[in-house]
């Protein structure tokens, strides 16, 4: 059977000729309704899909082809803006490969808490060793993205900060389809993606290649970016399909650096590094298969295998943010660090779902395994004294560490109807986790004439259960109240005991975080007027880690655990389709507002730093848009507020390098419209940040900074879709 997604403009065409008697003719294959009714781009899973458990979970699909932004730079405040809470690290276009994302306070430093996935696996670096994702899709490449929230339910692993997952657009039902798509926008931007997919009798091939350059909206900062993918699904029969896919990406940076506080006023496009290079070969494998056993018995095995890399070249973070990185007396730059990172990960997921029956109401029982085991190797070295990206070190390694992990879960999880009313969820999720580390590490070493400090296969070992409860009832097939409970655990690895650079230091006696998350709310829709999902949440966090600055004969970063954290608060989106909704009429097209709002309120309760504000946990999130829609004229616009936070657990209010302090509360506008020419050419354009915010998301003690890295001022741009 194929999945289909009904778009919300088909559903509510369909609606409105119901309403005024009109018979409408519409060709479809066999279909399966995966989500509930969406309203513009946004709506919510039901209770199973794809041989896993969603009962009673916080979770939000966003449909991208039918939002209206800037898809050519992922402009992530955009894209998914209108889920709840959502606090956004804009590094994408400032010196990193990928915007990062968290949720209730959660740090969002790169997705670090975050399990990252395309088409169902992992992306990330190293799913537990480090847990950082490099690499997104281009989002004219992705049909949907799906969120869940606490701990990203028991099917997918114990993040304390959720899951997200990336779903490509994979099912063309023509023999060739394809799509070109041509963006250009000040500061140099040139984006061209294409797309050939198709089906041929039982064959379904799907493909993307795309190639970015954007000279950057601060000095220093030129980025040239490919990206590609292949994937091939075959259909044995109704019942029985296998696939596998490459992922390619490539990709070449300068990073600006940071900047302090004082910089930033004056010029927050000023740059005072030109030697700092970021390189990022991403390649992933993966094979599936999945066979129907019967029409309620499936079973699901992925296997996905990562070989990556990143390699920085740059000034390093011995000198601060505030002094230039120039020519000395010795007529030649001071020499560079290298860092490189290799990261092979190796994931095994298999599923199994069967669909059973007491007093004649339909039960559900989901099992799953999981095996991971990834090697990564971490180096650092002198480098050259040259501005060019070269990458290649003059000296013996000062760091050669390697590290390996192997992950062993399963998961079991029965959801009980009641009544087909009232549905009960629990669920446990066993994993056993061992980490190695061997090599050396010059730095720490107590001094200069001190050997390498060895390290042969430290190990720690550990087991741990999580536990999980899930509720819904269902006042009909569109709304329903929903409660939960999940335990989550973030485990610490040897990679997370190694400091990045020279001057941060970590304590040697951190502990492993956890967390228990709840929540409760109530969602779905009103015919085709209202889309809402109002819930609140608790999440109690334990052995936090965080930032802190210290001071010896310098001052100096300390990660450490920094305390027990509670986060409370509400996450709220409402939707109203005003013309062709509230008001029945389709003559003067389709409107609609939306409202996304959160209030977080995330304290530390215990430890050094209790009655402190959790750092990167901003109190109010809200996103305010209009969407209108005239024949195949299509626009919106987004005024998107976040409240001012700390950045660090003990609330430094000004740090004169400005790597720690505040993060000021911002607001930014984004206005999107497109145009259909005809049936097969779209163009699209818009402005990001039209009222020229000046505004940043991120103070780092390392790279791309170390500092404040400004987001980008106002831009525009141009899109012309060609589709065959």
């Amino acid at each position: 059977m194929k999945k289909l997604l009904i778009p919300s403009l088909l559903l509510s065409h369909l609606a409105s000729a119901q309403q005024n008697n009109d018979s409408v003719n519409v060709s479809l294959n066999e279909i399966q309704v995966v989500y509930y009714k969406t309203m513009n781009g946004i709506g919510r899973i039901k209770e199973t899909d794809g041989l896993i458990i969603y009962t009673g979970k916080k979770n939000e699909v966003i449909i991208v082809d039918t939002l209206e932004a800037n898809k050519a730079i992922n402009n992530t405040r955009q894209i998914i803006g209108r889920i709840p809470g959502v606090n956004i690290i804009e590094t994408e276009s400032g010196g990193f490969t990928a915007n990062g994302i968290g949720f209730r306070g959660i740090n969002p430093y790169q997705s670090i808490e975050t399990n990252t996935r395309q088409n169902g696996y992992n992306i990330s670096a190293d799913i537990y060793g480090y847990n950082e994702a490099y690499y997104l899709p281009p989002m004219e490449a992705v049909k949907s993205i799906t969120f869940l929230r606490g701990a990203s339910a028991l099917a997918f692993g114990p993040q304390i900060g959720g899951m997200i997952n990336y779903e490509l657009k994979k099912d063309a039902q023509k023999p060739i389809e394809i799509l070109n798509s041509q963006t250009i926008g000040n500061y140099g931007l040139f984006s061209n993606f294409t797309s050939i997919n198709g089906k041929i009798k039982k064959l379904n091939y799907y493909s993307f290649l795309k190639y970015r350059n954007f000279d950057g909206w601060r000095k220093n900062s030129k980025q040239t970016q490919w990206s590609g993918f292949g994937g091939l699904q075959y259909h044995f029969s109704d019942k029985f399909s296998v696939g596998a896919e490459y992922t390619l990406f490539r990709n070449l940076i300068q990073m600006p650096g940071g900047l302090n506080d004082s910089l930033f006023k004056v010029d927050s496009q000023q740059s005072l590094r030109s030697r700092n290079w970021l390189q990022t070969p991403w390649n992933i494998v993966s094979a599936y298969a999945h066979y129907n056993i019967s029409e309620n018995t499936g079973i699901h095995f992925t296997s996905s295998y990562s070989f990556s890399k990143r390699v920085l070249v740059w000034r390093d973070e011995s000198i601060p943010p505030q002094e230039k990185d120039t020519i000395g007396t010795n007529y030649s730059y001071e020499p560079r660090e290298i860092v490189t990172r290799a990261f092979n990960n190796f994931n095994n997921e298999l599923r199994f779902l069967h669909q059973y029956k007491i007093s004649q109401l339909k039960q559900t029982l989901n099992i799953g395994l999981k095996y991971a085991y990834s090697y990564s190797i971490k180096k650092e070295a002198e480098a050259d004294r040259e501005i060019s990206p070269n990458f290649s070190n003059t000296t013996d390694w000062v760091v050669n560490m390697n590290y390996q992990t192997t992950n062993i879960a399963a998961y079991i999880e029965n959801n009980f109807n009641i009544k087909n009313k009232l549905f009960v969820s629990p669920g446990i999720r066993m994993e056993y986790l061992t980490n190695t580390l061997n090599g050396y590490n010059e730095n720490d070493a107590e001094d200069s004439n001190e050997d390498k400090i060895y390290v042969n296969k430290n190990q720690r070992n550990r087991q741990f259960i999580l536990m999980g409860l899930a509720l819904q009832y269902n006042f009909n097939d569109n709304i329903n109240v929903y409660a939960n409970y999940q335990q989550s655990y973030r485990p610490l690895t040897y990679s997370n005991l190694t400091p990045f650079g020279t001057v941060a230091k970590i304590d040697p006696q951190l502990k492993d975080p956890s967390a228990d998350n709840i929540d409760i709310g109530i969602r779905g829709t009103i015919k085709n007027i209202v889309n809402f999902d109002i819930s609140g949440f608790y999440l109690n966090y334990k052995n936090k880690i965080g930032t802190v600055i210290k001071q010896d004969t310098i001052n100096y970063y300390f990660r450490t655990n920094t305390g027990g954290t509670e986060h409370k608060g509400i996450e709220s989106y409402i939707e109203i389709n005003i013309l062709d909704g509230l008001i029945p009429t389709n003559k003067l097209g389709k409107l609609s507002i939306y409202n996304s709002y959160a209030y977080i309120y995330a304290q530390y309760i215990s430890g050094k730093y209790a009655g402190n504000s959790v750092e990167y946990a901003p109190t109010y999130i809200q996103r305010v848009g209009l969407n209108y829609t005239l024949k195949r004229f299509s626009f919106n616009c987004q005024y998107s507020y976040t409240s001012s936070f700390y950045t660090d657990a003990g609330n430094t209010k000004f740090d004169p390098n400005g790597i720690k302090g505040t993060i000021p509360e911002f607001s930014v506008i984004d206005l999107s419209a497109s145009i259909k020419i005809n049936k097969r050419m779209t163009f699209s354009s818009g402005i990001n940040n039209l009222t020229n915010a000046k505004y940043f998301t991120l103070r780092t003690d390392e790279y791309p900074g170390p500092g404040i890295l400004p987001s980008i001022g106002t831009m525009f741009y141009g899109s012309l879709s060609l589709q065959l």
